[in-house]
């Protein structure tokens, strides 16, 4: 009997050895029917732990042997399950899921009669129609709108798509109208659509039909005859223009004296909205604004290679000198905080109100549907100590969802699928309601925090930016923080958000797509969702010695006063778990002759500074910081000095070089006057040394923006 077992034994582990050695590196890209390749796209190995996401270019990796089944899962697409066989690469070409619309109207082959409402040939009364070969017309309906589901094409030439950019003639009792006006259209008026598609569609339509055609009937005629004023007036349109995007305006930090200025000092800001914001104009095609470009944000939408905290500070300091890649006579410092990065499992609860904003002007794809699918990513993250509530606005505020475990999923998903866009905007109102539900809920020691999610198109008292200052600086007494998430394009209020997520313990993020909805709140949950620090803020003492002149990068909207930095009442940026900060100073060095120096008048009788002790003469500078813990009031304040030790921009790090070339790029886009060189080639040539440790491959998405951007 013991000889059977031990037998039995040797198999077991013959067998187990044998599964391992048959198991192999599958690999492969993912992309859409166009060929198009998918980030962030979820492969697993069904009845394994073992799972992987494709990176930014569609590739892939995993473990498995002959027979698993891998299953390619992504937002709106359908789920592919593929069985390994003996290549070891397996490419995957997904198909959009037509399953998650509402309603899909089908027209098969046939034909019917109906009378022409057509504005181009009004002659023509009635003719019999063959809609033959339309696959399907995507349209997804509420009790509110009807419009193209998001990541659906309407398909009506035959089998192939319609972009965005070569999208059907949409006709609403018998008047043309855009796919806006399209969007707008309440389906319970409708009597009936019809789909016209080639010759059906251009012998009636023109060339315009070229793509097809949709054709909507509605009751009694509603929309029949209306100019386009008053067609906009009946479906709650107010036409929004791209200049109606609202930014702060602001001037670049210049040169200034250690010698008059001693003292630099500033709020630490890990926000990364300005980046994704330029990306999204870059990929439109789009000069992008100066005003939207604030350089420190493009700087920290990128993580760096910055060590762990060591001691009992919740995060470390990493300095680095070298040259500056645009001024060739001047140096660049570099300062970096790396955030402790805490283990999922030991993070404390959380207690989030979703504030989210359902007025008129978030029915546009790119708005309302983006945020739903977005905030299920964030959703999906939480665990059963967890808890969320949903609070809404737009003509009055309510609560939809009370507070509900994060183990509950399905529940808080089908909460979410259930709103819809219209009405007013105010949203004082909501932000009221949203900070009396977290502080009913709160949890001591816990993640306190309101998310709200909006175009920033909202009112606040009489909608000035004070009303709205006054009234967040107030609620972030409650210990709640503030997430700050944008959405959409056209009526844009940069502004809003970004006041709003600097006076309330808050951060911001604006989402272009849902890959970066992924990445801010998938992936980087941890840093986006759970601080680790608040009110940090950074002081710096230049040493005259050493240095003629310096300036802060960025940071503009972000600078205090000397005397800010000891005084606790003064609110700063927050850090996150696993957060990285950067920050940037250009230095010209003393005895450097340089044309960006004021000219400062010799022998002043007040204001001469005594020169510096010998003993410093080593030091570039002295560095401060200050933090509080997220349920402190007191400060804690660390101290470090920099020494004056430069290395040649070929041998500075990775880090560094990758840093100064986004900050570059972003100087450009703002138009510098304090750059001596504007090579678009120099930039990429620096950005692609400093490439590494890009397996999200973000990095290499920023080469590819450099290399298309336009400017003005």
């Amino acid at each position: 009997m013991k000889n059977v077992k031990l037998i039995s034994l040797a198999l077991s582990m013959l067998i187990c050895f044998l599964t391992t050695a048959q198991e192999k590196r599958i690999s492969g890209t993912v992309t859409d029917k166009s060929k198009a390749p998918l980030p962030g796209v979820s492969i697993m190995v069904q009845k394994s732990k073992k799972a992987t996401q494709t990176d930014f270019d569609g590739n892939y990796a995993i473990q498995a042997q002959p027979g698993d089944v891998l299953i390619f899962s992504y937002i709106g697409f359908k789920t592919e399950n593929i069985t390994v066989k003996q290549p070891n690469i397996i490419n995957v070409i997904m198909q959009e899921n037509s399953n998650q619309l509402q309603d899909v109207l089908v027209v098969g082959y046939g034909s019917s009669e109906y009378e022409d409402n057509s504005y181009s040939r009004p002659e023509r009364k009635s003719r019999p129609v063959k809609a033959s070969k339309v696959k399907a017309v995507s349209v997804q309906t509420s009790a509110n709108y009807v419009q193209a589901a998001p990541n659906q094409n309407s398909v009506i030439r035959g089998v192939q798509s319609v972009s965005a950019k070569d999208e059907p003639l949409y006709i609403i009792d018998g008047i043309p109208v855009r796919s806006n006006q399209f969007a707008k259209v309440n389906p319970n008026d409708i009597q009936e659509v019809k789909v016209l598609k080639d010759d059906d569609a251009t012998s009636i339509y023109g060339s315009k039909a070229g793509s097809g055609v949709v054709v909507v009937y509605t009751k009694n005629g509603i929309y029949k005859n209306l100019s386009e004023k008053e067609l906009n007036a009946k479906l709650n349109i107010q036409p929004v223009e791209p200049s109606q995007e609202d930014y702060n305006t602001f001037v670049e930090n210049d040169f200034e004296s250690p010698k008059t200025a001693p003292l630099s000092t500033f709020s630490i800001d890990v926000d990364n909205a300005s980046y994704t914001n330029v990306r999204r104009f870059i990929n439109n095609g789009q000069a992008v604004p100066k005003d939207a470009v604030r350089v420190e944000e493009m700087v920290n939408f990128f993580k760096y290679n910055y060590p762990q905290p060591k001691d009992q500070n919740p995060f470390s300091i990493s300095t680095e000198l070298s040259d500056s890649p645009w001024n060739a006579k001047n140096k660049v410092l570099k300062i970096g905080l790396q955030g402790k990065n805490i283990p999922t499992e030991s993070l404390p609860a959380s207690n989030l109100v979703f504030l989210i904003d359902v007025s008129g002007s978030m029915s546009d794809i790119n708005k309302l549907p983006l945020l739903k699918q977005s905030l299920k990513i964030l959703v999906n993250e939480l665990r059963e100590k967890d808890k969320v509530a949903i609070v809404v606005y737009a003509g009055a505020a309510g609560l939809v969802l009370s507070p509900t475990s994060g183990n509950e999923k399905q529940t808080i998903n089908d909460a979410l699928e259930k709103l819809n866009a219209g009405g007013s905007t105010a949203g004082g109102a909501g932000i009221e309601l949203a900070y009396k539900i977290a502080t009913e809920n709160f949890i001591k020691n816990g993640n306190n925090r309101v998310i709200l999610a909006t175009d920033g198109d909202f009112n606040v008292g009489s909608t000035s930016n004070t009303d709205m200052e006054k009234l967040i600086e107030e609620k972030r007494k409650s210990g709640v923080f503030l997430t700050c998430l944008g959405y959409g394009m056209g009526n844009y209020k940069d502004s809003k958000m970004e006041t709003l997520a600097d006076k309330g313990n808050g951060n911001y993020a604006y989402i272009d797509n849902i890959q970066e909805a992924n990445r801010f709140l998938g992936k980087e949950f941890k840093g986006s969702m759970f601080a680790i620090a608040k009110d940090v803020k950074i002081q710096i003492e230049f040493n005259p010695k050493q240095i003629q002149a310096y300036r802060l990068i960025g940071y503009e909207n972000r600078k205090l006063r000397p005397e800010d930095f000891k005084n606790d009442a003064i609110d700063a940026g927050e850090l996150g778990s696993n957060h990285t900060v950067t920050a940037l100073y250009e230095i010209i060095p003393a005895g450097v002759t340089s044309d960006y120096l004021n000219t400062q008048p010799d022998d002043l009788k007040y204001t001469k500074v005594k020169e510096t002790d010998n003993n410093y003469k080593d030091e570039l500078a002295t560095i401060k910081f200050r933090y509080k813990k997220p349920d402190g009031d007191k400060s804690i304040e660390i101290v470090q000095v920099i020494e004056n030790k430069a290395v040649a921009l070929e041998k500075a790090s990775d880090d560094f070089k990758f840093s100064t070339a986004v900050a570059w790029f972003g100087l450009k886009l703002r138009d510098s006057k304090l750059i001596s060189n504007t090579s678009s080639d120099d930039i990429l040539k620096l950005a692609k040394q400093g490439i590494s440790n890009d397996t999200e491959g973000y990095k290499a998405e920023f080469i590819r923006l450099t290399e298309s951007a336009k400017f003005n």
